[in-house]
């Protein structure tokens, strides 16, 4: 199992095709040979959680059988073709799932894999899908949490994405290695706190966490690769 995630900006002149993206790949990626998985993905401004989409910047994360299948579909496929031509830049990273808990839209789309990561670059998936009761809860924190994650020893950089606004979110975070996110995850009191708030008031109706080994790196965002020279 290979697990992708592209991120795309497009050019603001064609902001309109990128919302149309959103209607128009669902049948091609439904059709897509080797793809288990996949959600079409707005973005927020802040490279977390955001009510302020980036209209420029969406993204596509997907689940594929090997890395053949994905091969296939990035030098091929119709929602491919369609980045090339209207996008400034694309950025993917290529995982592979080492440890998963929850479900996303009732489904395990990474299996159940429970894996020791000893060395290189790590990424960490955080979804969940929050109470319409709570979201006043959940927000007010956001911001607070985000400052941390950014400023914490090994943080390399984050993406916020969302399949819906406001209350389905997901963060893809990328860190140097694992012991530097264990110690902003388990070692950070305020981090810690807004976490146990999450379970004794009930935010979430769903949610998910997932850790990634990264094999690949490719293209950029913001005129760079965050990942060039960390892979190994």
């Amino acid at each position: 199992m290979i697990v992708s995630l592209t991120i795309v900006r497009y050019r603001k002149v064609f902001v309109p095709f990128a919302l149309l993206a959103m209607a128009v790949h669902r049948l091609p990626m439904m059709l897509q040979e080797g793809c288990t998985f996949w959600k079409l993905l707005g973005s927020g401004r802040n490279g977390t959680f955001d009510l302020q989409p980036d209209w420029q910047q969406w993204g596509l994360l997907a689940v594929w059988d090997d890395r053949d299948d994905y091969e296939r579909f990035a030098e091929r496929s119709f929602v491919a073709n369609w980045w090339k031509l209207l996008s400034t830049e694309t950025w993917t990273v290529l995982c592979q799932p080492m440890q998963s808990h929850g479900k996303w839209n009732g489904k395990e789309p990474f299996g159940k894999p429970n894996n020791i990561i000893d060395y290189g670059p790590i990424a960490v998936l955080t979804r969940a899908t929050i109470k319409m009761t709570r979201l006043r809860n959940f927000w007010s924190h956001v911001d607070e949490v985000a400052n941390l994650m950014a400023g914490a020893p090994g943080y390399i950089t984050s993406i916020g994405v969302g399949e819906a606004p406001v209350y389905r979110q997901a963060t893809f975070s990328v860190w140097e290695n694992v012991e530097q996110m264990k110690a902003f995850a388990y070692g950070s009191k305020q981090h810690a706190e807004v976490i146990k708030k999450t379970r004794s008031e009930g935010w979430y109706s769903e949610e998910l966490f997932a850790r990634f080994r990264i094999i690949e790196s490719t293209g950029t965002l913001y005129g760079k690769d965050p990942l060039r020279g960390l892979i190994k």
